[in-house]
């Protein structure tokens, strides 16, 4: 039995475009190109039976490298926290103080986004830093 070799991490979500685009400006990441015979995910969805309309969207990384992030639409609310999220790795490398202003700058670019911020965990004995966060529709995030 082979080995898997790519995956796509899914998201619940009530408003699937908005979901996507904040996680596009997140991670640098882009709307991947309309179905063959679609000028744009617009004249795509309008070609959708009107309940199929707005239901899903994606991002991608540009360079090929992560993995794609669909959000579907769903009915329910998000009501208990995840069982998995996402770390955003913007402190790699880095220690201490200069770790923790780099965590603290891309907290405050995704808050700007519509992101909020769950709490700051500064640097003790065992672990380094990191924020936990909550993209525009409540799912948690760790800035890592």
């Amino acid at each position: 039995m082979g080995s898997v070799k790519q995956f796509q991490v899914t998201f619940d979500c009530a408003e699937p475009e908005r979901v996507a685009r904040f996680w596009c400006e997140a991670l640098g990441y882009v709307v991947p190109p309309p179905p063959e015979g679609f000028a744009d995910w617009a004249e795509f969805d309008r070609s959708l039976p009107a309940e199929h309309q707005g239901a899903a969207s994606a991002c991608v990384d540009p360079n090929g490298v992560g993995p794609r992030l669909y959000f579907q639409r769903v009915p329910e609310g998000r009501v208990v926290k995840n069982r998995v999220h996402l770390d955003v790795r913007v402190g790699t490398g880095l220690v201490g103080e200069e770790r923790l202003a780099a965590l603290k700058a891309e907290a405050e670019r995704l808050t700007a986004l519509g992101a909020s911020v769950v709490q700051v965990l500064v640097a003790d004995e065992v672990n380094e830093s990191c924020i936990p966060m909550r993209d525009v529709e409540g799912n948690e995030f760790c800035l890592d």
